[in-house]
């Protein structure tokens, strides 16, 4: 009864960051409805990132001083540069590239589509760190590297194949739409060809900065293992470069304007939510699991975002996306074996540790043996 007991709490340990990294993407999913309906009332980019950061860094700061407070590490040179390089990367580059590349695009569902080259540039960066080794002849090498291809495929047969459209969840769009707007409907025009070219781009280089970020933050993270602490300096200095960059384009006070409208709910979510809940959980996960690890959940924010946006903002979705998904999500479940079984190998390979009164327990039974012959 006790191995039982015993077996079911590691199943539900090991499980953890796999559930707390679902509930990542979904709380990422809908910061990118919000994300776009604030662009579509006119909030500039800059300013949007620059507020949540302020709210995220506002919720953390006291959150993290009344958890860690005892607990605490000192901080040091290395680990504040490290910091101020993880919200320079994760932060306000990635969110500044990343809310651009929505508004230029004019879609969530295609930057969320180019968003799952996260899981290979992270995968490059953490070659080039040494932090990641990939093994051709283990099984779970071969299994990460085909997972990789297969998720791959799966972004680019989601992102270029659209097929024929799904007309359910377009349908409940409309009639939700109509409803609310009466018999007016919106008028969303295509972007040009050049600007979501360059969105596109914008949103694959936004991949690499957050590659940058989760292959720092795990080595700040494995020096001072304070994970509400850490996102709420990283927010904090993400907060203060944002804000910088913000005035430097806007200083009229009509861009920084908040009232009870869709921009302060954007604001408040993407900094409560998002950055308040969302980067503690997978600053855990990076302690516990590493870059590559996080990264790979990567994909499930496809499928959360192509159906909130079909039904919230009256994007198509067609059968491509959901095709595509299959593959993602089939990719990234084998990526997940093979880092499972590579945490096996590595404890089958690892050199059994002899005490020493072991060792003197083999030495004193020898020569009883010798004297019985």
């Amino acid at each position: 009864m006790g191995t039982r007991v015993g077996g079911a709490g590691g199943v539900l340990e090991g499980a953890r960051p796999a559930a707390a990294m679902v509930v990542v993407e979904l709380i990422f999913s809908a910061l990118q409805i919000f994300i776009k309906l604030a662009l579509d009332d006119g909030m500039d980019v800059r300013v949007l990132v620059a507020y949540r950061l302020m709210f995220g860094a506002a919720f953390l700061c006291p959150v993290a001083f009344l958890i860690e407070r005892k607990k605490r590490p000192p901080l040091t040179v290395k680990v504040v540069t490290g910091l101020f390089l993880c919200g320079l990367f994760g932060i306000t580059i990635n969110q500044n590239l990343l809310v651009l590349a929505i508004k230029l695009t004019n879609s969530t569902t295609i930057v969320t589509a180019l968003s799952n080259l996260t899981p290979q540039s992270t995968f490059i960066v953490a070659i080039l760190s040494r932090m990641e080794t990939l093994k051709l002849k283990k099984a779970s090498g071969r299994a990460k590297l085909t997972g990789t291809l297969v998720g791959l495929g799966g972004a680019m047969l989601l992102t270029f194949y659209k097929g024929p459209e799904i007309r359910f969840l377009h349908n409940l769009a409309r009639t939700r739409l109509s409803h609310a707007h009466g018999n007016h409907q919106l008028l969303r025009l295509p972007p040009a060809e050049g600007s979501r070219i360059l969105g596109s781009f914008l949103a694959i280089a936004s991949c690499f900065s957050f590659a940058i970020w989760l292959t720092i933050q795990a080595k700040v993270g494995q020096v001072y293992p304070c994970h509400y602490s850490i996102a709420a300096m990283v927010c904090l200095f993400g907060a203060v470069q944002s804000t910088l960059l913000a005035l430097c384009m806007h200083r009229d006070t009509d861009h920084w304007r908040l009232g009870l409208n869709i921009r302060l709910y954007s604001s408040a979510y993407a900094g409560l939510v998002a950055s308040g809940s969302a980067f503690p959980l997978m600053s855990w996960c990076l302690r516990k699991k590493g870059p590559l690890y996080v990264a790979m959940f990567g994909p499930l924010i496809v499928v959360f975002v192509a159906v909130m946006s079909s039904i919230v903002l009256d994007e198509t979705l067609h059968i491509g996306i959901v095709l595509g998904a299959v593959l993602i999500v089939a990719g990234l479940y084998m990526v997940l074996w093979g880092k499972a079984r590579e945490e096996d190998e590595h404890e089958a390979d690892a050199p059994k540790l002899v005490s020493q009164d072991e060792e003197l327990g083999k030495e004193s039974v020898t020569p009883a043996r010798n004297v019985e012959t």
